[in-house]
């Protein structure tokens, strides 16, 4: 039997364990800890969600997520917390802003917040619509961490459809023919793989991705290198799309490499500014992108670009929503 004064001083660090976490910077510095605050520290009781798919017809099928419309009095690190309780790819919590219909959004995966995601935006609108709508079509805005979107939603006989206007593309980076090989082998393709023609491009429309071009290769596609993030930083991407460009169809993952995600909303305007710059992709033609296959959850997301004879004027992404679940925290 240890002593006492032993017992109660492992009892009280494996007490006070829960309230650090570890983390290391990026030049990989010694391992430290740092305080957090405890999840007994906030009260989420009657904290309300909406399960939603997206970019799906049905339930059980498209792009999982989870929605929270009365998100006023969560913080920032809780957010974080019940997205990682909720293992969808994201979930989006929203606070009431002064305009009737606007509201403040923030976006989470697993591990990290972003500035700007697609089928969280649609899923949000939907779920206003059934809370607040009183009319068929409704029209919502969502002030993100870095723009804002304007999403109109409408009520079908077995669900919504929303469709949000991701604005003007910016085309950030080419990839040179050289430098292509490197993130091409990073994906497991080749050369070969790549379409004639096209050219590795970095395009944004709120999130950065490196659109990778490709006749072959889309199902042996996947990310096969531990510094890939690094490598896509290096260009000013944050994530990259293969993209088939014949059969339009496409996959992307995080980047690690261990979660390929369903339908993305955020590439699909980048998609849809790529296909059009190479004359693939008509104004107002309306492109179904299919994602999802490989995940075995099929979804098609509705891309349609206007532009001037200059230069892309708006970019949108449209997409039919499916309600699950309802939940409530205890």
């Amino acid at each position: 039997m240890k002593p006492l004064a032993q017992r109660r001083y492992q009892t009280d660090i494996l007490r006070n364990f829960w309230n650090f976490r570890i983390s290391r910077d990026p030049k990989n510095t010694p391992i430290r800890l740092q305080k957090t605050k405890p999840m007994q520290s906030q009260n989420l009781s009657g904290l309300k969600y909406r399960h939603v798919d997206v970019f799906s017809k049905s339930p059980l099928s498209g792009n999982g997520l989870t929605v929270f419309w009365e998100a006023e009095n969560v913080s920032s690190h809780m957010m974080q917390l019940i997205t990682q309780e909720m293992r969808q790819f994201e979930s989006i919590f929203l606070t009431k802003a002064q305009a009737s219909s606007a509201y403040r959004a923030r976006i989470f995966t697993e591990e990290e917040e972003l500035d700007f995601a697609g089928h969280p935006i649609l899923g949000a609108a939907a779920v206003l619509h059934e809370q607040y709508g009183t009319h068929n079509k409704e029209k919502w805005q969502f002030h993100l961490n870095t723009k804002d979107v304007e999403v109109c939603s409408e009520q079908l006989h077995d669900g919504y459809r929303a469709t949000m206007n991701q604005g003007k593309p910016e085309f950030v980076h080419c990839v040179t023919p050289a430098s292509a090989q490197r993130f091409l082998k990073s994906l497991n393709l080749s050369v070969e793989d790549q379409a004639e023609n096209f050219e590795l491009e970095v395009i944004s429309t709120g999130l950065p991705y490196l659109i990778v071009p490709v006749s072959s290769g889309l199902e042996q596609s996947k990310i096969v290198t531990d510094e890939f993030e690094s490598l896509l930083a290096s260009i000013g991407a944050k994530f990259a799309y293969v993209l088939d460009v014949t059969q339009r169809e496409g996959r992307t993952w995080d980047n690690s490499g261990r979660l390929e995600d369903i339908a993305t909303g955020s590439a699909a305007g980048p998609v849809g500014a790529y296909l059009h710059k190479y004359n693939q992709l008509d104004t107002n033609e309306e492109l179904l992108l299919k994602q999802g296959r490989f995940a075995g959850r099929p979804s098609q997301i509705s891309i349609k670009v206007q532009a001037s004879s200059e230069h892309i004027e708006s970019i949108y992404v449209s997409g039919n929503v499916s309600m699950v679940s309802t939940g409530i925290f205890d």
